[in-house]
């Protein structure tokens, strides 16, 4: 059976006691009812794993000591995608919950002409985010930027990467899944709102040599098309 997973921002790998947050904590001794000598893991989310042990089950200060240190290695390619916000929040937080299971490095909340809810609770998202890290039982969390408008990150130079927009505008498109050969080149895909992208943004987009894609011969949903976009491009090669 798997350790209970826990995440920690900073991690001082120094030391080898370390006392734990009063919310970790909680959950830990009243939850989980975990007693003194049983282990856990704990995760920065920068790829480190400290398997540790209690050594004082106080319900506010939990303390732990660290047994040992696991290295896990980093995404051979980052995955990024730069999906629209979406009316409902609540699909759009399933899309943030799913994408990280599956294993996309970083998530660009997009806002674009068409775009009916621009509101953005960065904290709740990012607990998201980490929820969903730890219960897939990785130690890599995924990077959340804040909004970002579409012209302005249509224009932006990305380093050795393939620039992808997916639409359902009739024009000339390739499968995404015939554009990915390399697993170790790094992705970015951009996702619409419920209303697509507007023409002028497909074309911006073209102009900054984004290549357009189709995901399917279906119309998707914009979470959905989030998320096959996540699972073709986590998977490549």
């Amino acid at each position: 059976m798997a350790l209970p997973f826990f995440y920690i921002k900073e991690i001082n790998s120094l030391q080898n006691r370390f006392v734990l947050n009063e919310e970790t904590s909680k959950h830990i001794v009243q939850v989980l009812r975990m007693q003194n000598g049983e282990q856990l893991n704990l995760t920065d989310g920068v790829g480190n794993i400290y398997l540790s042990t209690i050594s004082d089950n106080n319900k506010r200060s939990c303390v732990v000591e660290i047994n040992s240190i696991l290295n896990t290695e980093k995404p051979l390619a980052d995955i990024t995608i730069a999906i629209s916000l979406l009316k409902n929040a609540s699909r759009f937080e399933w899309f943030l919950e799913k994408a990280t299971e599956i294993g996309v490095t970083k998530i660009i909340p997009l806002i674009c002409e068409r775009t009916e809810r621009t509101h953005f609770r960065y904290e709740r998202m990012n607990s998201i985010l980490i929820s969903a890290m730890l219960q897939s039982q990785q130690s890599w969390l995924p990077v959340l930027s804040e909004p970002i408008q579409f012209g302005n990150l249509a224009i932006l130079q990305f380093d050795s990467c393939n620039k992808f927009i997916a639409h359902c505008e009739e024009d000339k498109k390739q499968s995404l899944n015939s554009q990915l050969i390399n697993q170790s080149t790094n992705q970015l895909i951009l996702i619409g709102s419920e209303g697509d992208f507007s023409k002028d943004e497909i074309s911006l987009a073209l102009q900054n040599n984004f290549i357009p894609v189709t995901l399917g011969k279906t119309r998707l949903r914009s979470e959905t098309a989030g998320i096959v976009a996540a699972t073709l491009l986590c998977n490549a090669g």
